[in-house]
C-alpha cells in the first residue's frame, strides 16, 4: 500500500489486516503505551478544511509511536493558489515522511500523491473520508466482534462519508442500507464501484428513501450533519428537506435490534440530524468511534511506514476476511436491491457533498 486515498482502493484482505494493526495497537497503547515504531518519522498535516478529530488525533497517533506531526494550517499553505499542488507535494515530500491533507477537492488528494515521494493519507475530500471509515468499521468490530453479515444503516444525505461507509461495508462482506432524500442518494460511480467489491465478498446493498425500512434490523446507525462545511448557503433548504423525518431519534432507533448501536463522525448539531437522548442514551457508540479515530490513524501510519511491523502483527493471525480476524469469510451470494423511488431519482446526477 503506497498511499492510503479511499478504502475503494484496498482488497478485503488489506482493510482486514488494517482493521487487524489498529485492535493490536490499541491494546499495547491502552497495557501503557506503544513502542516507538515511528521514531524519526514525521507527518506533514495540510489543512484546507479545519478539524478537532483529524488534527488531534494523528497529531497524538505520532506522538504515541515516537515521530513528530507538523501541522500546515490553511493560511500558511493555500493549497493550490498561492502554489501549484504538485509543487508543494515535491517541496513537502522532501521534507517529511508522508503526507496527510484534509481538503475540499478530491483532486487535490489525487495530485498530491501523484507528485509526492513519500505516502500521502486522504484525511477526508469532498469524494470520501477514509479514515473516518476505518474508526467506523473498527468501533463496529469491536462492538460485535465481527462485521462479516451484519446490518449497517446510514441516514442522511449521500456524503463523502456515505461514500466511505459503502465501500467498507462492501469490502467487509455487511450489508449497507441506506436511506437519504431524493437528489442526495450517494452518486452513482460510488454505487457502481460498490456494488463490483460487493460481488467479490457476498455483501448486499439496499438503497431507500425510507428511513425507518433502511433502519429496520440494523445492528448500526449511521448519521452525519445534514448541511457540510462549505454548504452554509444550503441550510435552510437541507433543513427544510430532511427534517424531522431524517432524525435519529429514539422512535427511528427502536426500529433497528436491540442492542444496536448509534454512530455519529461529529461534529453534530444536536436536535437536526440526532437527538441529545440518542448521542447520550445506551445505544450511542460516538466517544468510543471518536477514540478509534487516533487507532485507526496509528494503524494507516504504521502501514505506510513501518510495513515490517504490520506484516509481523498479521504473519501472527490467521489469514481473515475484513469482516473478523481468524474466520474465512465464506461470501454469500449479492443481492443489490433498491426501492422504486431511488431507482426514478438515478436518473438526476446528485450534487457533491462533504463533511465537517
Amino acid at each position: 500500500m503506497k498511499h492510503f486515498l479511499s478504502l475503494a482502493d484496498l482488497t478485503s484482505e488489506q482493510l482486514s489486516g488494517l482493521l487487524d494493526l489498529a485492535i493490536h495497537l490499541k491494546e499495547q497503547w491502552k497495557a501503557g503505551g506503544n513502542p516507538p515504531l515511528l521514531q524519526n518519522k514525521t507527518l506533514a498535516m495540510v489543512f484546507t478544511k479545519p478539524s478537532l478529530r483529524t488534527r488531534v488525533s494523528f497529531d497524538m497517533a505520532m506522538l504515541h509511536l515516537g515521530g513528530q506531526a507538523l501541522y500546515l494550517s490553511p493560511n500558511e499553505i493555500s493549497l493550490g493558489q498561492r502554489e501549484s499542488v504538485a509543487d508543494v507535494a515535491r517541496v513537502l515530500s522532501r521534507y517529511v515522511d508522508s503526507i496527510m491533507a484534509r481538503v475540499f477537492g478530491h483532486r487535490d488528494v489525487l495530485e498530491l500523491a501523484q507528485y509526492s515521494r513519500v505516502p500521502v493519507i486522504n484525511g477526508l475530500s469532498d469524494y470520501t473520508h477514509p479514515c473516518q471509515g476505518l474508526a467506523d468499521l473498527l468501533t463496529i468490530r469491536e462492538k460485535f466482534g465481527t462485521l462479516t453479515g451484519l446490518k449497517l444503516a446510514y441516514i442522511g444525505d449521500g456524503n463523502n462519508v456515505a461514500n466511505s461507509l459503502i465501500f467498507g461495508a462492501a469490502l467487509s462482506g455487511m450489508s449497507f442500507s441506506i436511506a437519504s432524500p431524493a437528489g442526495f442518494e450517494i452518486r452513482g460511480d460510488v454505487v457502481s464501484k460498490a456494488k463490483t467489491l460487493a460481488v467479490k465478498t457476498g455483501a448486499t446493498l439496499y438503497f431507500a428513501h425510507d428511513p425507518a425500512e433502511a433502519v429496520r434490523d440494523a445492528d448500526a446507525i449511521y448519521t452525519d450533519v445534514w448541511t457540510s462545511m462549505g454548504q452554509e448557503a444550503e441550510t435552510q433548504k437541507r433543513l427544510e428537506l430532511f427534517s424531522p423525518r431524517y432524525q435519529i431519534n429514539s422512535a427511528l432507533v427502536s426500529k433497528a435490534k436491540r442492542q444496536a448501536i448509534v454512530l455519529h463522525c461529529l461534529p453534530a448539531h444536536r436536535g437536526q440530524e440526532i437527538t441529545d437522548e440518542v448521542a447520550d442514551g445506551t445505544h450511542s457508540a460516538l466517544w468510543d468511534q471518536a477514540e478509534n479515530r487516533m487507532h485507526a490513524q496509528k494503524a494507516i501510519l504504521v502501514q505506510l511506514l513501518a510495513p515490517d511491523y504490520a506484516r509481523s502483527v498479521s504473519s501472527a493471525k490467521p489469514k481473515a476476511s475484513a469482516g473478523k480476524a481468524g474466520t474465512s469469510g465464506r461470501p454469500r451470494p449479492s443481492v443489490v436491491k433498491a426501492t422504486k423511488p431511488a431507482r426514478r431519482a438515478k436518473k438526476t446526477a446528485p450534487k457533491k457533498k462533504r463533511s465537517a
